[in-house]
Order: structure tokens, then sequence, then C-alpha cells
């Protein structure tokens, strides 16, 4: 079976984005595909710069669908603490998935100018 790991951020000094309604279309499709039982989602929510390694050590996903905002070249915006944006280097999220490159198949990126 295939994990599917969906993880959103929506930090409170951003605009606000319809996450939920991603991950509904996302299930949505999946639950109308024949090959539907090779598949597990699993999602994880206002995801902190300390979360990622965690999560990704601790659900071993084979997709990795990341929903939220981005900063182009500055990376994604992922949240702080306290609820604030945090944003984490497009440098520190690859060589954070060169970790992980023998078990995660494919990372998708859902973020302006990502």
């Amino acid at each position: 079976m295939k994990k599917i790991l969906i993880l959103s951020a929506n930090p409170k000094n951003t605009n606000e984005l319809r996450l939920g309604e991603e991950v509904r279309e996302i299930q949505a499709a999946l639950d109308q595909s024949k090959n539907r039982d090779e598949f597990e989602i699993m999602t994880r929510w206002a995801v902190r710069v300390d979360d990622l390694q965690p999560i990704l050590l601790d659900h071993t996903p084979d997709i990795v669908h990341f929903s939220g905002h981005g900063g182009g070249s500055q990376g994604l915006a992922l949240e702080n603490e306290v609820g604030q944006m945090q944003l984490v280097s497009s440098t520190a999220l690859a060589g954070l998935f060169k970790l992980f490159k023998t078990d995660i198949e494919c990372v998708f990126l859902n973020a302006c100018y990502s």
C-alpha cells in the first residue's frame, strides 16, 4: 500500500487558503479510482518547521503533498511555535528530502511560486 502524506500550513499572518477543500478533492479523486485500495492518505495540519523530519520518520510516506504558501526561491511558508509564518528554504527542503530519497518516490508542492 502506498502512503500519501498531505502536509498543510496556513500561518496566521498569511492569506487564508482553502486547504481542507484541497484535501477533500484529493480524497474524492482517489475514492473514484479503481486502485483506491492501494493508497492510504494521512494528513498533518499547521505544520511547523521542526515537525517536518519527525513526521517523515514517523509516517514513512511514499508520496508527500504540501499545500500552503510559498515564497519562490525563499522556500515554503510553514508555521513557527506561535502560528506565524516561518520560511523554510528550498535548499533546506532539498537536503531534508535527500535524506529520504530511498523511501519517498514523489514530492508535490502546491504553493505559490513553488
